[in-house]
């Protein structure tokens, strides 16, 4: 380690008395104390002391390279702290780090549970419909949300989606002498008065959750009608093969049904989407599926709208595609880079057999019924059928 003019303290509810001998002599030569107005309190930090800007910024802490600087975070510095976003900014050797037991690992062990068996997230700067993609029945959840009044709300949603039922553990001040534990079911939850830092563990009951599997309902969905449809939109999806944290490219959205499945899979998605009421959908989709981190969303026309993108894993095509776009596409992917491409029109199946020939991949012709009424019986339906290309590129 280098000089180190940065210290990254994690400091809990029992202040400096539960701080190491290192930890405390770090804060005692600090120049500058950055925290929030709790973390100064506890450190007794006085005329030193600097309270994070609103909206939040690491740029203050920046700014005082070069003097010898203190950061407090609750915990761990680097398990939704500050600490991650500083270290981003800096050289290794520029700071320490002193982290203490974060509120997930105090709550896990007030509670019995083994951490590596719970969904551990932050609530307290994110809307809670990041927990969309994971709440399912028995889910065993440390979350953190915002300050007392948000636990009331975090209860209603809940119960808006299905899990009412569930037992509410409010988890406040732990480790510290105000520290207190109540319990509450959340569709009958009446405690009002909770303090900060404040942590709500549940085992979720009563809901169903979404399932984890490619396809799913048109329903579930915002549109109007522009969608790739669910047995679609399921091979389409297993064409594209998402892994986790991988970028994929798809054009014409339309709903932003395949980026929102994509996502939910563990990727990041570009949206590009001509018409602004589209946009609307598929930022509707997104913010439903708590997947607004995930989703990134262009207004514009292929291919003019890609200029300027991260380059992706993966490139969906839906039905509009033309020889300029797929050419600009298949221009723009990487080797090993994955296309699908799905048309609906006869010159854009010829066009894409004209592209199988000549780069290879597969062909498939999607075609489904469904069973509908005819008079008083029932008769197959057929929906208009569907050629897919997929390729990697060499």
């Amino acid at each position: 380690m280098a000089d180190p003019w940065l210290f990254l303290i994690g400091i809990g509810e029992d202040g400096l008395s539960g701080l190491s001998s290192a930890s405390r002599d770090a804060l005692a030569t600090a120049d500058i104390v950055f925290g929030g107005e709790r973390h100064l309190a506890l450190a007794d930090a006085g005329t030193r002391g600097r309270l994070w800007p609103v909206p939040f910024t690491v740029a203050p802490v920046l700014a005082c390279r070069g003097r010898r600087v203190a950061v407090l975070a609750s915990g761990d510095p680097f398990w939704h702290g500050a600490g991650g976003s500083l270290a981003a900014h800096l050289e290794p050797g520029e700071w320490l780090t002193f982290p203490q037991p974060s509120t997930f690992s105090l709550a896990a062990a007030r509670l019995g549970w083994r951490l590596e068996d719970v969904l551990c997230i932050g609530l307290h700067a994110a809307p809670f419909e990041i927990l969309i993609p994971h709440l399912t029945p028995e889910l065993r959840v440390i979350s953190l949300v915002r300050d007392g009044a948000a636990v009331p709300d975090f209860a209603s949603w809940l119960t808006g989606h299905g899990f009412g039922a569930t037992h509410l553990r409010v988890m406040e001040a732990l480790g510290g002498p105000r520290e207190r534990i109540r319990t509450a079911r959340a569709d009958e939850f009446d405690l009002k008065d909770a303090i900060a830092p404040v942590a709500v563990a549940f085992i979720a009951a009563g809901g169903a959750g979404i399932a984890r599997v490619v396809g799913m309902p048109d329903d579930v969905f915002a549109h109007d009608g522009q969608i790739t449809k669910r047995p679609v939109r399921a091979l389409t999806l297993s064409a594209l093969a998402p892994r986790q944290g991988e970028l994929l490219w798809d054009i014409g959205a339309g709903s932003g049904s395949i980026s929102v499945e994509w996502c939910l899979a563990g990727g990041r998605a570009i949206a590009i989407e001509a018409r602004p009421d589209r946009v609307l959908n598929i930022r509707s989709n997104a913010a439903a599926f708590g997947l607004e981190k995930r989703m990134t969303i262009v207004e514009g026309h292929a291919p003019e709208a890609l200029t300027g993108l991260p380059a992706p894993a993966a490139i969906f095509v839906g039905g509009g595609g033309d020889a300029g776009l797929i050419g600009a596409v298949w221009a723009a992917m990487r080797a090993g880079s994955r296309l699908v491409v799905n048309a609906v029109t006869l010159e854009t199946e010829t066009l894409l057999v004209h592209w199988q020939e000549k780069h290879g991949g597969e062909l498939l012709r999607l075609e489904f019924s469904r069973a509908q009424p005819i008079g008083g019986s029932r008769g197959w339906v057929p929906s208009r059928p569907v050629v897919q290309w997929s390729v990697a590129k060499c």
